[in-house]
């Protein structure tokens, strides 16, 4: 892990994970945030999101404790709104492990540690039958909850990380769940669980229409990217 120089803004959040590679529209609006993106554009684009501990709807606002794991975040666009709040669009950059904070006003700040996921070779024939595998459970999973197929389909020309992460931001799992796939090292492992997790829906949800799970789309359809 490489530790950056400066403290780099906290963005706590209480139901958003952001993985790497992914990409996250965010409204602000509370003043000390509005500050914050103020200086992170000056500054580098750069801010760190992360996700609040249970409890914080008990604590004073802006003293919330939030978990020590979370991802660096680059500001790619920004929308100045007539109210002075801004609507952004976010892109994961890397894990993160928080340390000590170093400034608590207008907002926390606080050293971070970069963690890099474990590399894996995209043409390694072991990955590449792990993708497809991923990406038929959830073309399917989508035909299972009506999605027809010409709009099931999912990018399979995206590199497995992103789609791995893509995927495992936008499951209908509790925050703590997916803060746990963030946790995981090996992209490749993650990219078993989130599999694994998706059949495990998917099956759940054939039960409940009573009908067994649609059958993957056929190879070679295109179709619009999820």
């Amino acid at each position: 892990m490489s530790a950056l120089k400066q403290p780099v803004p906290v963005f706590p959040l209480a139901d958003t994970v952001l993985f790497p590679y992914t990409t996250l529209p965010l409204h602000v609006f509370e003043l000390r945030y509005r500050t914050m993106v103020r200086d992170a554009l000056s500054r580098g684009r750069t801010l760190a999101l992360a996700l609040l501990k249970p409890g914080w709807e008990e604590a004073d606002f802006g003293t919330q404790e939030f978990h020590s794991l979370g991802c660096l975040a680059r500001i790619d666009e920004v929308e100045w709104l007539p109210n002075d709040c801004y609507d952004l669009q976010l892109s994961g950059l890397s894990r993160v492990r928080f340390g000590r904070v170093e400034k608590e006003f207008p907002y926390r700040a606080a050293r971070i540690e970069l963690m890099p996921e474990h590399p894996y070779p995209e043409d390694d024939p072991l990955v590449e039958m792990e993708k497809l595998a991923l990406v038929a459970a959830f073309e399917r999973l989508l035909m299972t909850l009506g999605v027809e197929s010409g709009q099931a389909r999912i990018d399979r020309s995206a590199p497995y990380a992103a789609l791995v992460n893509a995927l495992c931001a936008g499951a209908e799992l509790p925050a703590s769940e997916r803060l746990g796939l963030l946790a995981m090292d090996s992209v490749f492992e993650r990219g078993q669980k989130i599999r694994e997790l998706t059949e495990r829906r998917l099956k759940v949800e054939a039960l409940a229409r009573g009908k067994s799970p649609a059958p993957p789309a056929e190879p070679g359809e295109s179709g619009q990217q999820n």
